[in-house]
């Protein structure tokens, strides 16, 4: 009898210690869940919240009389402000456009400065960091997101008086958080200038 007693209690605290690491590990995935499924708001926050960013873009920047492509790594922090240096083409390769302070700097020591300007319009407009659309969105009106099954797109309107750039639009990856491109519109929604994020580090 004593023997008998004996195995319901084990059973009894077989079926506790059971239920108890069955409510723990349904707490741990639920927390997990909770952790990678941020709302599109939570995506939209940790993008206007960026402090510093690496990316690696290919940019198309189109114009009436020609369309130019270029490969750039890009680099931004808040203190040195931001670094494009070009990859592609290979002829102007190595050069650097800093911006920080409101100052804007080329280097390369091997190029006429003058060429890039003529030949390669666009590489200086400050539009291509990503940086400069989390400004024009956290202070410029209309800014707004939509969303998909797969894609967050942020929407937004340029603060400066070109009629080439009025429009940007940012499209951000559901799964990964990430952008993906950045559509920059004139005031006819004409696309003039295309960024696709190959590779992007946000901090």
């Amino acid at each position: 009898m004593k023997i008998h007693k004996k195995m319901i209690y084990l059973v009894i605290l077989i079926l506790i210690i059971m239920l108890g690491i069955f409510f723990i590990y349904k707490n741990m995935i639920k927390n997990s869940k909770i952790g990678n499924n941020m709302s599109s708001q939570e995506i939209v926050d940790n993008i206007l919240n960026t402090k510093s960013y690496k990316a690696k873009v290919t940019v198309q920047v189109n114009s009436n009389k020609n369309k130019n492509k270029y490969i750039l790594k890009q680099e931004y922090n808040t203190e040195n402000g931001s670094v494009q240096e070009v990859i592609e083409p290979s002829n102007i390769a190595g050069v650097k456009i800093i911006r920080k302070d409101g100052s804007l700097k080329i280097e390369n020591t091997t190029l006429n400065l003058s060429t890039i300007f003529e030949n390669y319009q666009g590489l200086e407009e400050n539009s291509l960091d990503l940086s400069t659309l989390i400004d024009n969105y956290k202070n410029n009106d209309p800014s707004s997101f939509e969303e998909n099954e797969t894609e967050i797109i942020m929407k937004t309107k340029n603060n400066n008086e070109s009629k080439y750039t009025e429009n940007k639009i940012l499209y951000i990856n559901k799964e990964t958080k990430l952008p993906t491109k950045l559509i920059i519109e004139d005031n006819n929604q004409n696309t003039t200038i295309n960024i696709q994020y190959n590779e992007i580090e946000l901090n």
